[in-house]
């Protein structure tokens, strides 16, 4: 009653409890906690941006757990790139079996012999229909289908007492099947329902429906969810990737996975706002990943807001390895094919692995690493490891950027000395001091630029190191070897 709640949050304001328990309800306005300290966010995806964003507004400093089966992308993007901490709970409960799933056309045979399947070896149905003005027309559909079984109707619609009837007769196996909205997403644990037929599921997201499956399945009997969309609609790509993701992740635990596959299909969305588009895909992830590191880093180090309050953007930059300021555009292809890594969580795990390296020994470790794990490497694999390697030797460099311009090398900001431009002029290079810019040629008949460009840059290293009569000597010995 509104007196209880008067009670309770005046108790809370003067710091004579310690602890508030509720729903949506703590996001309003006369919620006013003493000294807030701890949020904890159970079933996160139930929550909105703006949700979180209020709460954490309620003071400025405050630590916040969030919990749930398939974190939302935002919440994943932001635990990948070390804004967040995450931590995962891999171990099933005993004697937990699988859920079986089927993603199909709706069929009448289908539902029925799921729905007389089950109620044959005495368990009960989710028949999830999302629409509450055409209910009733699933209704008929699933008697249709098994006239036989005993149905119940549950949505969000129904007045409160209504629905805790429903469910309280559901619950005592009054009825075979519960014919409901996605209301029944989170929360109910009933070991004796273990089939989850879902129609319409290419309108309910990835994460929903991951949800929807968690609800059969919490016994020792094996459960089956049969995610069905009508025969006579085109399914869109991203229904079609959503589709094909819950079917393709049918483990324990896989939750995980299916975050990893939401974030590629959705985007993270702005991590510190609440628009909900992204731009991943724009910069390339293991770019994005980089730049989302070096702000943390330099958050973390206490120069962030220093170099913000003095405008000085370019101690910003450097706050953090100097290697993700090294531009480095060459027309090749960079990235982990899924013919090579088929998990999408395996994919972004190891972009966010490489884009923290900051030495070769590391990223030659790792490149042999995947290789005993994984296989050979795909040329495209071999160019991202590649690019890396371009980067780091860059940074020795003072390089700003390296591009190709008709068939030429270009490398910006690099500083050499009269002997050194007229060792790589007799070479085939040109160097133009006052723009600190190297032109140098590519080789014709080669189709694979990385190896070239690696190959330059350990030679401009062993330039600046030694005299121009031993330069000569030790690029031809170099280039030798590498061939």
């Amino acid at each position: 009653s509104e007196a209880e709640q008067k009670r309770i949050l005046e108790r809370l304001a003067t710091g004579r409890l310690d602890m508030l328990v509720g729903t949506h309800r703590l996001l309003s306005a006369d919620v006013n906690p003493r000294d807030l300290g701890l949020i904890i966010i159970d079933e996160e995806q139930r929550f909105g941006v703006q949700h979180k964003e209020q709460l954490k507004n309620l003071r400025e400093q405050v630590d916040v757990l969030t919990l749930s089966a398939t974190p939302i992308p935002r919440t994943m993007q932001m635990a990948l790139s070390g804004v967040r901490d995450m931590s995962l709970i891999n171990t099933p409960p005993v004697s937990r079996t699988p859920v079986s799933v089927r993603v199909s056309e709706w069929d009448e045979d289908t539902v029925s012999a799921a729905i007389r399947h089950e109620i044959g070896r005495g368990g009960q149905v989710y028949y999830v229909s999302n629409r509450v003005k055409r209910i009733d027309d699933a209704q008929a559909r699933v008697f249709a289908a098994a006239p036989e079984a005993s149905v119940g109707i549950a949505h969000g619609k129904l007045a409160s007492r209504q629905l805790e009837d429903v469910m309280e007769r559901f619950a005592a196996r009054e009825f075979d099947v519960l014919i409901a909205t996605t209301i029944i997403e989170s929360g109910l644990d009933n070991p004796h329902t273990n089939t989850l037929i879902i129609e319409d599921s290419q309108r309910l997201g990835l994460a929903q429906l991951y949800q929807l499956k968690g609800r059969v399945g919490r016994s020792h009997a094996q459960a089956y969810a049969y995610f069905l969309f009508p025969a006579e609609n085109q399914l869109t790509s991203e229904a079609i990737e959503r589709l094909t993701a819950i079917d393709e992740f049918q483990d324990l635990g896989s939750g995980m996975k299916v975050a990893m596959r939401d974030l590629e299909i959705r985007g993270a969305g702005s991590l510190l706002g609440a628009e909900q588009s992204g731009n991943i895909a724009a910069v390339g992830f293991d770019f994005f990943a980089q730049m989302i590191n070096e702000a943390v880093r330099a958050a973390r180090a206490g120069e962030l807001a220093e170099a913000l309050q003095d405008h000085d953007f370019d101690t910003l930059g450097n706050t953090s390895s100097p290697k993700s300021e090294v531009r480095v555009e060459l027309p090749e292809p960079c990235f982990f094919p899924e013919e090579y890594l088929a998990e999408a969580d395996q994919r972004v795990m190891n972009y966010r692995r490489l884009a923290a390296i900051e030495d070769l020994d590391t990223l030659n470790r790792l490149q042999d690493q995947i290789v005993d794990e994984y296989g050979a490497m795909p040329a495209a694999a071999r160019n991202l490891f590649d690019r890396e390697r371009c980067r780091i030797l860059a940074v020795g460099l003072s390089i700003s950027s390296i591009y190709l311009q008709r068939k030429n090398f270009v490398l910006d900001g690099i500083q050499l000395e009269s002997s050194q431009a007229a060792e790589l002029k007799r070479q085939g290079g040109l160097y133009f001091a006052k723009s600190h810019r190297l032109q140098y040629p590519s080789h014709q008949g080669e189709t694979r630029f990385y190896p070239q460009l690696i190959e330059l840059l350990e030679s401009l290293d062993i330039i600046g190191d030694s005299d121009p009569i031993a330069n000569s000597l030790l690029s031809k010995i170099h280039a030798n070897q590498r061939l």
